[in-house]
């Protein structure tokens, strides 16, 4: 269950856990308690995880990361991120192979490596049945697979899955296993300065909803989607009109949980209404700070 800041814990023998203080930015904090353990960020949430082994990347998984990476270097100016290195995000990419090179499609459907103890095989089947129609119509992908090291790609895609280990060696093959992001926009989280941030700011697929994460790969460089809210937390918007327009105002897209901007989202979203804020707000100035400092400079030179 998620809760909102630091969660308190009171064990036999322990100290109570402390309420102020914060894990490194980059890094997650722990403490156990009991059979289970506290897992902390600075984001506003908590959680209590039971504990498990620790995982290790399966034979698939080594494959699927080797032959992602060896299929990225063959492609010009990569749109989800042209440098690497990349991480292999669980996200049902499907590599596809024409004339003119390599083609990055989704599966209807991504599966993380923690979802396969809920997963049911036939379910799983019916993904792994879309991707073999999807082969079919590109003959190419297959004997491609096999030159850059994923030899038994016949055998993963073509056999039933009707079990948790057939299961576990699909999710973690080149047909789930599959999609290059780079760390910021896979596991990135928004850590803007108090001053504002930056243009080029992102944040991850793992923190942040994906209709959110997306919009960094195509808004304009000099449009600022991630911005701070009057509580100096991580807010993204969008303009409610198009460039040039002359409307300056916004809306917002996400807030962070816990503060007041989020709750006033979710009382709009409630009503069907979306979060408005105008042309003078501090987080307006902030998304379009670049784009008014351009078309200045513009004015200028003329």
């Amino acid at each position: 269950m998620k809760t909102k800041g630091a969660a308190k814990t009171n064990a036999p023998g322990r100290k109570k856990a402390s309420n102020t203080r914060k894990a490194p930015v980059t890094k997650t904090a722990k403490s156990r308690i009991g059979d289970s353990h506290i897992q902390r960020e600075d984001e506003p949430w908590a959680i209590t995880i039971p504990d498990h082994e620790p995982r290790t990347s399966s034979p698939a998984y080594r494959v699927a990361r080797k032959v992602m990476n060896n299929v990225v270097k063959e492609i010009k100016d990569f749109f989800l991120g042209a440098k690497a290195p990349y991480q292999d995000h669980h996200g049902g990419g499907l590599w596809v192979k024409d004339q003119d090179g390599w083609l990055l499609i989704k599966n209807l459907a991504g599966m993380e490596w923690s979802q396969q103890f809920c997963a049911d095989p036939a379910k799983v089947d019916r993904l792994r049945q879309f991707a073999q129609r999807m082969y079919k119509a590109f003959p190419d992908s297959l004997p491609a697979f096999k030159q850059l090291g994923f030899a038994d790609v016949e055998n993963v895609l073509n056999e039933e899955i009707t079990s948790a280990a057939l299961v576990s060696r699909w999710l973690d093959s080149i047909f789930n296993a599959s999609v290059p992001l780079t760390q910021a926009r896979h596991t990135g989280v928004v850590k803007p300065t108090s001053k504002g941030g930056t243009p080029h700011l992102e944040g991850g697929v793992h923190h942040y909803p994906t209709p959110i994460t997306d919009i960094q790969l195509f808004k304009r460089d000099d449009f600022q989607l991630w911005v701070l809210d009057d509580e100096k937390k991580p807010a993204a918007v969008v303009p409610v009109g198009e460039r040039g327009s002359g409307n300056s105002a916004l809306r917002v897209a996400y807030a962070t949980p816990g503060t007041k901007l989020h709750q006033k989202l979710v009382e709009a979203q409630s009503k069907n209404q979306y979060l408005r804020v105008g042309t003078n707000h501090p987080m307006a100035k902030q998304a379009f700070a670049a784009q008014n400092a351009a078309d200045a400079k513009k004015k200028a030179i003329r």
